[in-house]
């Protein structure tokens, strides 16, 4: 079985473009994410906007779109895509300098999906590719158990929780990638190997599309 990292791409200022090229990243834990993406950051120039930290923003700011998201995790409740959009709308609008985007955490629905492109093209700046990195699901396992000797996180360390957390991440993202294949923006690239071959496939493929 196979999993993803998703990357729908961005662009740093040292390349002549007329147009920002934006990214989406998705990956199961463990799947080395957070680094390639700390890593596109700083190589390219992006802003990196995760939901999770949007919604703890807005929530410790006490913005209106913050309350409305609370009242919903208050109840136990899915915070509407409605309410999700309108802050990462925000950000990128409080946001024109940089090169482009790295979207954390969304879409993980064709609806979703539907939305942030509908959100892009308003914004005049629409996904240009989506890039997958695969990596095998024994090798997710075998990292997520070696975190778990020292993360603290009991859901590192037990196997069967690792499973039915990647099994819920693609069930979720899998038509997300299909949904960006069907328009022909879906790429994938291996995700095994070291942090700088596996960074080296990505600017390669970034850099296809300048």
């Amino acid at each position: 079985m196979i999993y993803f990292d998703l990357f729908c791409v961005s662009i740093k200022q040292d390349y002549k473009i007329s147009a920002m090229l934006n990214l989406i990243l998705f990956g199961p834990p463990g799947s080395g994410k957070g680094t390639q993406a700390a890593k596109l950051v700083e190589k390219y120039g992006l802003l990196h906007i995760s939901t999770g930290d949007l919604f703890r923003s807005e929530i410790d700011n006490q913005t209106a779109l913050g309350m409305e998201a609370k009242s919903f995790m208050d109840k136990g409740q899915l915070v509407p895509d409605s309410v999700t959009i309108g802050m990462l709308k925000n950000k990128v609008l409080a946001n024109p300098e940089v090169n482009g985007y790295i979207f954390d955490g969304f879409p993980r629905t064709i609806a979703q999906s539907e939305a942030l492109d509908d959100l892009l093209e308003e914004l005049g700046q629409p996904i240009t590719a989506l890039i997958a990195l695969e990596v095998e699901e024994e090798e997710i396992v075998a990292r997520l158990l070696e975190r778990g000797k020292t993360s603290g996180r009991p859901d590192d360390a037990d196997e069967s929780v690792i499973r039915k957390r990647i099994a819920v991440y693609l069930a979720q993202t899998t038509p997300v990638y299909e949904y960006y294949q069907q328009h022909e923006k879906s790429v994938s690239i291996k995700g095994m190997g070291t942090i700088e071959d596996i960074f080296h496939a990505l600017c390669t493929e970034i850099d296809r599309h300048l």
